[in-house]
């Protein structure tokens, strides 16, 4: 699977039903090991107290990637 194909879904967290947002980016560490994905938020989560616009989603939280979705479990 290639970045591009990650990109083409949504993110949706399985505690809330929420969609988080957009694929924008890989995370990667120093030894070139994918970590994450950065996700672009939706503009309903983005909150008028943070100036953050994309979060990190750990490698670990993600549940299922599916067809059109990728879903995550984060607590918040």
């Amino acid at each position: 699977m290639r970045l591009s194909d990650l990109q083409n879904k949504t993110v949706i967290n399985l505690v809330d039903g929420k969609n988080i947002g957009n694929i924008i980016d890989l995370s990667i560490n120093s030894e070139g090991k994918t970590t994450g994905l950065v996700v672009e938020k939706h503009r309903f989560l983005i909150s008028y107290f943070s100036n953050k616009k994309e979060m990190v989603v750990k490698w670990d939280q993600i549940e299922k990637i599916g067809e059109d979705v990728i879903l995550v479990n984060i607590v918040y």
